[in-house]
């Protein structure tokens, strides 16, 4: 079978070759894979992936072979998974990482929900609840920051959408944005939540509006840049504000479920800005290091 493996001596550090086929665990399914998608950090830290290894995260298909141990979906089934090994035209999953995906809902939007739906709503729960307070989603013309406006505004949040530049920001409004800004500046009164996605100044500036007892998800760190926090900073009268990390996708069978709902359901809008066969993942790759794709890039396996 073919399979997208990381080339750390080509240019684009990527490379469409044959691989062996993968040997399930008792406790994974093999799924052909129809579409997946392609994630901003994915691409940026290609070359720190191990040469050869099969690259990708999120994918959607068809179960092929079902689990030893009984577990998880039926052969035939249209499933979305997440897990190591999804550019391949062939792939095995662990059932708890699996979730049935609803017939109204196409595969290919179904391909563009896992790390980035996982990722807005384990940050978003983190928080605790957001009804009636003020969200702050940066970065939030990203995969991870469309579906986090959303979320917010379903949990009964004020919703602020920060951005890079107006064009990014388009859209956002539809999706539930109260408020569109581009960058921090115009943002005058204290917010309760912070879901953070680029990281450096962006997150000084980030925890510096928040209100006593706010939370600040880091999620991504999309500018590259250190962020350095003047003497005394931290300090704050009143409640604590907490900064919390996050990189825990396991076991995210409950909000794939959760998503792929949602989605076939019209409760959420996802977002694909980018589509097209595998072969030409090289400009899937720059559309996003450019900055050049609205929410998530998705490529077919045809």
């Amino acid at each position: 079978m073919q399979a997208l493996i990381a080339a750390p001596d080509t240019e684009d550090g990527i490379r469409l070759v044959e691989v062996s086929e993968p040997v399930p665990q008792p406790s994974q399914v093999l799924i052909e894979v129809r579409h997946a998608s392609v994630n901003f950090g994915e691409v940026r830290y290609l070359g720190f992936q191990p040469a050869g290894s099969v690259l990708g995260y999120d994918a959607a298909g068809y179960v092929v072979q079902t689990a030893a141990d009984g577990s998880g979906p039926a052969v035939g089934e249209r499933v979305v998974a997440f897990g190591a090994g999804a550019w391949a035209q062939r792939a095995a999953f662990a059932t708890d990482s699996v979730a049935v995906v609803p017939e109204r809902l196409e595969l290919a939007k179904a391909a563009a929900l896992p790390l980035v739906g996982i990722t807005a709503l384990r940050t978003l729960r983190a928080a605790g609840s957001v009804l009636g307070r003020r969200v702050l989603v940066t970065g939030a013309s990203g995969g991870v920051g469309r579906l986090a406006v959303q979320f917010a505004r379903l949990g009964g949040a004020y919703v602020i959408a920060s951005v890079g530049s107006a064009h990014r920001g388009e859209g956002l409004d539809a999706l539930g944005a109260h408020e569109v800004v581009v960058g921090l500046d115009r943002i005058s009164e204290p917010v309760d939540v912070v879901l953070e996605n680029v990281g450096g100044e962006h997150l000084v500036t980030a925890w510096g509006l928040l209100k006593p007892g706010g939370s600040l998800q880091s999620i991504g760190w999309a500018s590259g840049e250190p962020a350095v926090f003047p003497p005394n900073s931290i300090f704050a009268h009143g409640s604590a504000k907490t900064l919390q990390s996050f990189g825990d996708a396991s076991h995210p069978r409950p909000e794939l479920t959760t998503l792929v709902d949602l989605a076939a359901r019209g409760v959420i809008s996802v977002q694909v800005g980018w589509q097209d066969s595998w072969k030409r993942v090289g400009d899937a790759i720059a559309a996003l290091l450019g900055r050049q794709v609205p929410g998530k890039a998705v490529i077919d396996l045809d």
